[in-house]
């Protein structure tokens, strides 16, 4: 067998090995395997090549020799690759590169869209992805490591030798494993190095004047017929939090966006992670896909509670489904939208874009089409096989999709449009028996899903690129879509499936999620990349008059606070700001005076304090507390007036045999003035003593 169809079954080979052992001899099988490694050295990464995360481009002959080196083959648009990345995380907090592992993801695009570096670096931010990442835009290290599928991970050893290569996701135990006795094995040998590279998050590179959004995800609209008003709910799915605004943008509750998590209680504690889709039931109750905590999530506007009602955190693998909303598990939920039957009951429609299917909760016993029977409660597939594919099929459940990513509900037809993502295109489900059906874009080989572009047309003719949102008005035939990848917002004829490019005065990145306004005057466009909500006005044609801003009005009461009083505070100089806002970088490092630690597996954690929810920060908290790298978006302020960010910290450290508790704040005051920068890169440096902190800034 040759050396390069080796390394493609490598992990076979591994596990073969392991298999003819049993789960004590495991290391011993690694070990062996390692031993007998024979592969020479990938080849170093191009030169040029553009690089997020560090502040020079990386390669095996300098920054990352005497490492293993845990290469994330991926592209930003597939879920499986994000289903990749939670996996990622925890292995490099088991494993820091000062333990000898640097995790780097290789960036080989399926669009073309996607091979654009100011593109990649959205994604990065977007995916909250903290290890380095090269943007491998001609595929070359795809082609040189024989990479055939996303998301592949392969591991290379100390001097770029490699070990295993696994394609597909669900590998995190063994890799873990792995990479365990591959430190302990390699070090035995004194071939790993503790130095550190040189890292710079891609959060530096925020937009100055940001906005308190970040990577607003969808937006869905209701018509409060008590106060005959309309409400907007908006996914600030960067700040993993759901804002719920009046149509002028003032700001009536937010809800979570402390921290990222998964976590139901009040509007304060009520923790999500990257919140997708959303939509109202009534002026009370608000369901939402919380993706990354594959769960949908209900909101009480009343009581002000939020409580999970399908999912159970982790990510599952069911294709049926078919338990009470509670216990069943659901893959990356992206889009919600409430349909009514005939005889009042209600279904919650669900584009499960983790197993390329349609599902339904159904909020009441239901008998649908071909016989079904659905209990009250219960969470099911209602079309798509699970295969990822853009196949059509009188048969819902013979259809294919390739993650869906939006819905649009026409209720005169009982139609459900579909905005299948990986295909680009827009697909129909009726509702009536659950024919599956094309619109526009996508190709007729139904496995075929490179078959994107920007053209205008009829159905297949028609070309989009990663479709992710969709919007139908009440008073026309036309589905409104957001052509993601190609920037634009077009509008579709649903009576001859035609497709055209609306002409807009405006200059959109990545908008993922639409919906109409109540009375079909506003198109409200979550324009993603931008980090803002865009209203595109309508005249009585559905065409374009003008492009304006919702302009969010935060109240100072919608804060998530901490209980000073527990915390010694310590503050810093002041640093000078623009009274316009702008972008403040925060560095923080501390040191540990003589004779002290941190305790070794205790909990270490730091997090930040804004003074109001029109700011907004990345990261909100984390556990590596010797390094903090914050970046803030901060509002305009009052002139002369001075304002404090605080970062508090939790503390277990240890001097002999003694444990004690620390908390903390290290307060940096901003005083605005008309003549400063807007964008301020700061550090700050600290001693921690037994009894004091001593700042040790140079000024």
């Amino acid at each position: 067998m040759d050396e390069e169809l080796s390394i493609l079954n490598s992990h076979d080979e591994l596990l073969s090995l392991m298999r003819k052992t049993g789960p004590e001899q495991r290391d011993s099988a690694i070990n062996e395997y390692l031993r007998a490694l024979k592969f020479p050295p990938v080849k170093d990464f191009q030169k040029g090549l553009e690089w997020f995360n560090v502040s020079e481009p990386l390669s095996f002959s300098s920054h990352l020799q005497g490492k293993l080196v845990l290469l994330d083959f991926f592209t930003y648009c597939c879920i499986n690759c994000m289903h990749v990345l939670p996996d990622l995380k925890d292995i490099e907090n088991d494993f820091s590169i000062e333990d000898g592992l640097v995790v780097i993801g290789v960036h080989s695009a399926k669009f073309d869209n996607e091979k654009q570096s100011k593109n990649i670096m959205a994604a990065v931010q977007r995916y909250n992805i903290s290890h380095p990442v090269v943007n491998d835009h001609d595929s070359v290290m795809w082609k040189n490591c024989e990479v055939c599928c996303w998301p592949t991970l392969l591991l290379l050893g100390p001097n770029a030798n490699p070990i295993v290569m696994f394609m597909g996701e669900g590998h995190k135990n063994i890799l873990q494993l792995i990479i365990r006795n591959a430190l302990t094995y390699y070090k035995s040998q004194k071939l790993i190095s503790n130095h550190k590279i040189p890292f710079k998050s891609a959060y530096h590179f925020l937009p100055d004047l940001k906005g308190p959004l970040l990577f607003p995800g969808k937006i869905t609209s209701y018509l409060n017929p008590k106060t005959n008003t309309e409400i907007l709910g908006i996914s600030d799915t960067g700040n993993n939090r759901i804002l719920i605004v009046e149509s002028d943008g003032t700001v009536i509750h937010q809800i979570g966006g402390s921290n990222i998590g998964y976590k139901d209680g009040d509007f304060e504690e009520a923790l999500f992670n990257a919140p997708q889709g959303l939509v109202f039931r009534s002026d009370r109750e608000v369901f939402i896909a919380d993706t990354e905590n594959h769960a949908i999530r209900k909101v009480d506007l009343i009581n002000k509670l939020v409580t999970t009602v399908v999912g159970t955190g982790d990510q599952g693998n069911d294709y049926k489904g078919g338990n009470e909303g509670a216990i069943q598990e659901i893959s990356s939920p992206w889009d919600v939208c409430m349909y009514k039957l005939d005889d009042g009951k209600e279904i919650l429609l669900i584009a499960m874009a983790g197993v390329h299917q349609i599902w339904g909760l159904f909020l009441d016993k239901v008998n649908w089409w071909k016989n079904q029977s659905y209990a009250a409660g219960t969470c099911a597939a209602i079309a798509g096989s699970g295969r990822e594919e853009n196949k059509n099929n009188a048969y819902p459940t013979a259809a294919g999709f390739a993650q869906p990513s939006g819905l649009a509900l026409c209720e005169k037809t009982k139609a459900l449009f579909i905005a299948d993502s990986e295909s680009s295109s827009v697909r129909k489900l009726s509702l009536v028996d659950g024919k599956v059906s094309a619109v526009v874009g996508g190709d007729i080989n139904p496995r075929n899903l490179f078959a994107f572009g920007d053209k205008d047309g009829k159905q297949y003719d028609a070309k989009l690129q990663h479709v992710l949102g969709l919007a139908k008005p009440k008073t026309a035939d036309i589905v409104f879509v957001a052509d993601t990848y190609n920037h634009k917002i077009k509008k579709i004829d649903i009576t001859n499936n035609t497709v055209s490019t609306m002409t807009i005065p405006y200059t959109f990145n990545e908008p993922a999620g639409m919906c109409m306004s109540t009375n079909d005057k506003k198109l409200y466009v979550a324009d993603t990349n931008n980090h803002t909500i865009k209203i595109v006005c309508l005249d009585d044609k559905l065409s374009v008059t003008e492009v304006t801003n919702l302009n969010l009005k935060f109240s100072s009461k919608l804060l998530h606070s901490t209980d000073r009083s527990i915390h010694d505070i310590y503050s810093n100089k002041p640093v000078n700001l623009n009274a316009k806002g702008g972008k403040l970088i925060l560095t923080i490092n501390f040191e540990l005076g003589s004779g002290i630690g941190l305790t070794n597996e205790a909990p270490q954690s730091w997090k930040i304090q804004i003074p109001d929810s029109s700011w907004s920060c990345v990261p909100t908290s984390g556990t590596n507390v010797l390094n903090v790298d914050i970046v803030l978006s901060v509002p305009p302020g009052e002139l002369d007036q001075v304002t404090n960010i605080d970062i508090v910290y939790k503390l277990m450290t240890c001097k002999s045999d003694i444990c004690i508790p620390k908390k903390f704040i290290i307060r940096q005051p901003i005083h605005f003035t008309d003549d400063a920068l807007i964008t301020l890169d700061t550090n700050i440096n600290f001693l921690l003593d037994q009894s004091k902190i001593v700042f040790q800034n140079k000024y």
